[in-house]
């Protein structure tokens, strides 16, 4: 399947139902690098992510009688918009299956497109069983979310078009759940260019794919743990993983940790809300030991909801310093909170959130224990606030504490 001619039919196929995502230029990401680094925003797809192309493709290879019996899927949530979306201009019934953990925007889109949603298991592995049930029971096409070399073909598409694009480019970062982009692209940018290093991105807690090659054959993981939602799969696709061994030259894993401070970049410099899952690519930017490279990262999608974009900011401006909170014993008489907070002005803290307790000690001398959340411009300001209450004698502590 994974031929030029196929990926040339797919990538003009797939231009029915995507949107020109043009290659950014990120100033910001390659001073830090010191390469060149361009951005593939898949997440501004119409569907808010890739998936769309390989299932769109997929379904354009079927016969009219397997549209016909309806299709079924199992998904995180964005092949299952991509595949709601594709039934829908095909005109066929979609059913899909859905973790419970699903984030509600995902679930509720996929809904508007006029598919069928079920929800069950804790993680895709479970959903898709459930899925392969339904399929044979009702006679459902089943369009697998990575592992069907057409699907991987489809998304091969976006390798083409960074290519057309930026035909010198000598790195691509492609983010692994079960495989079926790093298949599609690592495969198509090897017959193009076969120098070209594609690197595969997998979060630190579902890295069965790095596990599998290292094995040498498709392994299981045991459980996955992550907040990238999109890749938390605990077995890779058997009919790919041999395009995988062949084309990908490495695998990079990053930490959940990594993710959070990497929205917070890409919210603040490029004004993009990108998914955990489409940010494991810029995460792993600084993994790379290489210069003066000219480096695609592919954002896969930006599918977030609201109450998870708010913990992701909140816990990223806790990771760069940016809020922190900090305890200070005051001696119990009138004007104390006055001075702590002068202490703090001079030195243009912004405080957010105070705790006052009264009962913290029965010494009168330091009786009041003052908790203050508090908003600074990063490390070294946070420094600069802490080394003020020092001379002030405050023994200032710092607490780990949400806001």
């Amino acid at each position: 399947m994974l031929t030029l001619d196929k990926f040339e039919e797919a990538s003009e196929k797939v231009k029915e139902v995507t949107l020109e995502t043009k290659l950014v230029y990120s100033d910001f990401f390659s001073a830090q690098t010191g390469n060149k680094i361009y951005l593939k925003p898949e997440n501004m797809q119409f569907t808010g992510a890739y998936k769309v192309r390989g299932a769109y493709y997929k379904i354009s290879t079927l016969t009219d009688e397997e549209r016909e019996k309806g299709l079924i899927t199992a998904s995180a949530g964005n092949h299952a918009q991509g595949v709601a979306y594709a039934a829908k201009c095909y005109g066929c019934k979609a059913t899909i299956v859905m973790p419970t953990t699903t984030p509600l925007i995902k679930v509720n889109r996929t809904k508007s497109y006029g598919a069928d949603v079920i929800l069950w298991g804790d993680v895709y592995d479970e959903a898709c069983a459930k899925a392969y049930e339904l399929a044979e029971e009702h006679g459902y096409t089943f369009i697998h979310p990575f592992d069907d070399p057409a699907v991987a073909t489809g998304q091969g598409s976006i390798a083409m078009e960074i290519f057309k694009e930026l035909p010198l480019v000598e790195y691509i970062l492609v983010p692994i759940g079960g495989g079926g982009l790093a298949t599609g692209v690592s495969t198509l940018a090897k017959l193009l260019n076969p120098n070209i290093k594609v690197i595969g991105v997998e979060p630190a807690g579902a890295n069965c794919m790095q596990v599998s090659l290292k094995n040498g054959k498709v392994t299981t993981l045991p459980s996955v743990n992550t907040i990238a939602d999109g890749t938390a799969v605990k077995t890779p696709g058997a009919n790919i993983f041999p395009y995988l061994k062949e084309n990908l030259d490495d695998i990079i894993t990053v930490e959940d940790d990594e993710l959070i401070v990497a929205f917070l970049d890409m919210v603040e410099n490029h004004k993009m809300v990108v998914e955990n899952s489409g940010l494991l690519t810029v995460a792993a930017l600084k993994h790379l030991d290489v210069k003066d490279k000219k480096i695609v990262s592919i954002l896969s999608g930006g599918n977030m909801d609201v109450i998870t974009m708010s913990s992701v900011v909140q816990q990223g401006l806790i990771f760069r310093d940016r809020i922190f909170t900090v305890s200070v014993l005051l001696p119990d008489k009138p004007g104390e909170l006055s001075k702590v907070a002068a202490t703090i002005a001079r030195e243009q803290g912004n405080v957010i959130k105070l705790e006052h307790n009264q009962f913290v000690t029965t010494n009168r001398n330091a009786a009041v224990e003052l908790r203050i959340t508090l908003e600074s411009f990063g490390t070294q300001h946070k420094e600069q606030i802490l080394k003020a209450l020092e001379n002030e004698n405050y023994k200032p502590k710092l607490v780990r504490t949400m806001i």
